[in-house]
């Protein structure tokens, strides 16, 4: 459109003379249009496809590759076809999260020790000298320093070193643009599953936190594919159930080997602990798709985002303060009454035996049954508020049923660890085996999802039928699994 200088003065566009009560903004606008038109000179709309042009030539020559000439170096495509490949995808991924676990168990070691014997080695004898002095009653003190406090303690002292070396590597990889190729890897296997391929989305989501993977499924479209999303999405390792992998990992599978390799082969239990809830996915996602979920598949596009350099310093205060100081006071909150649940269950008595020995001695049967302890399923049911609190309950119970005084610790008392060395004293002392261990891990990868979740999955279906099937169904298969584990290896063990 041309804009003439009479136009400015006294025409309006189009010829039309400028009337008195035209609004002021008219003639502003017109006049910086004007401007703009000299400025950006007669010839933009060339130069303007003259660039888009270019830009094309640009794209083309980096896409094709015409005869006779020699293949161009592409590092984004170099990296994809090794991350993406179907020979050496599954390898290279299970070898770089070996590697993150292995950092994560060697590096948070001292870090636990050091807050350990802070919190608990030095924080409780100075909490119960501060406690006589101000002549606090025995129950009072025992409930808010032997039950809350402790509880409290053990939680940060096992968690915050490992989330904050897990989260920011588990970001790292995020940022750089990796996690999107784990998930075109495991699309294939999804949709051979009857599932839909963004499930692999959601259980990457699932890894920090299952109530926000179960968030996460609305990026499905199907409502049948979104349900065996949520539902199995309880099989992905959330973050509260990280610390009981390697602490277990660490004092029982590391421990058979000698020093140097203890870390490695613990990460690699870790790993594959975690490879095997994937693999459970697929499986309980191929059940359902063929049964009460049974449907078409859908088909969805997934574009990989550009490798990008990840920007170290940001990601670490994101990741620290976004999820691992996020998830640790989520902790903290669920642990003060759970210390104080379990110092109370473990003090007040019936027939003179406390609450806690009567849970545990009746649930025993079935624990060893299952190559558990009534002390990990008395745990279980406390902590089903959070998985966070599980290795505190258990400590505790177990201090409680076999009354290591020896190790500092009294009944009802949250046991005071220095080294792995005094907790394997203390598990041995609990009658644990390996079997024990291995079961718990099991257990802990299977077993139903935290309230926080479960709360979630009600709110994402509107029904109490499917919640209850996907709060149910892990229990029942972590009731089926470890029985046979546990039967399989007394079996194994007998014939030897």
């Amino acid at each position: 459109m041309t804009i003439e200088l009479a136009h400015l003065t006294g025409m309006r566009t189009g010829g039309d003379p400028a009337k008195p009560d035209d609004p002021p903004n008219a003639l502003a606008i017109l006049a910086t249009a004007q401007k703009l038109r000299w400025e950006i000179g007669g010839d933009f709309h060339q130069t303007l496809m003259e660039a888009i042009y270019t830009d094309a030539a640009a794209i083309a020559d980096r896409a094709v590759t015409r005869p006779g000439e020699q293949p161009r170096f592409d590092l984004d495509r170099t990296i994809d076809r090794l991350v993406t490949s179907r020979i050496w995808g599954f390898p290279l991924m299970l070898l770089l999260f070996t590697a993150v676990f292995w950092i994560t168990i060697t590096g948070a070691n001292v870090p636990s020790q050091l807050l350990a014997d802070l919190l608990i080695g030095k924080g409780v004898p100075l909490l119960h000298s501060l406690a006589e002095a101000l002549n606090l009653p025995w129950w009072l003190s025992g409930l808010l320093i032997d039950g809350m406090y402790l509880a409290t303690a053990w939680v940060i002292s096992v968690m915050l070193p490992p989330m904050a070396i897990f989260f920011p590597l588990f970001t790292l990889l995020e940022d750089f643009g990796y996690l999107p190729r784990v998930a075109f890897n495991l699309d294939n296997l999804y949709k051979k599953a009857g599932a839909h391929g963004k499930q692999s989305l959601s259980m990457m989501m699932g890894f920090g936190c299952n109530a926000a993977g179960v968030v996460a499924t609305r990026v499905i479209d199907s409502p049948r594919e979104r349900l065996i999303a949520i539902i199995t999405n309880n099989f992905a390792l959330c973050n509260g159930r990280w610390p009981t992998q390697i602490l277990i990992a660490s004092l029982f599978i590391g421990g058979l080997v000698s020093a140097q390799w203890a870390g490695l082969i613990s990460a690699l239990a870790v790993v594959g602990v975690a490879v095997l809830g994937v693999a459970i996915s697929f499986l309980v996602s191929f059940g359902l798709s063929r049964s009460v979920l049974k449907g078409e598949v859908s088909t969805f596009s997934l574009e990989l985002p550009p490798y990008r350099p990840p920007r170290v310093l940001q990601t670490i205060y994101t990741s620290v303060i976004d999820r691992t100081l996020k998830v640790l006071w989520r902790a903290v909150v669920f642990a003060l009454p759970a210390g104080a649940a379990i110092w109370l269950i473990s003090n007040v008595q019936i027939g003179g035996v406390s609450i806690a020995e009567h849970l545990v001695n009746g649930l025993n049967p079935v624990g060893l049954l299952l190559g558990l302890n009534g002390v990990i399923l008395v745990a279980y049911i406390v902590a089903i508020p959070a998985n966070e609190i599980v290795i505190p309950t258990i400590l505790m119970l177990t201090v409680l049923t076999t009354g290591v005084a020896s190790l500092g610790a009294g009944a009802g008392v949250m046991f005071e660890t220095d080294n792995s060395a005094d907790l394997m004293t203390l598990f041995s002392a609990g009658g644990w085996t390996l079997l024990t261990a291995i079961n718990l891990m099991l257990f802990s990868l299977i077993h139903n999802p935290c309230s926080t979740t479960i709360f979630t999955i009600f709110k994402e279906t509107g029904s109490r039928k499917w919640t209850a099937v996907a709060a149910l169904t892990p229990l029942v298969m972590g009731f089926i699994v470890t029985f046979f584990v546990a039967q399989i290896w007394r079996l194994v063990a007998g014939a030897l």
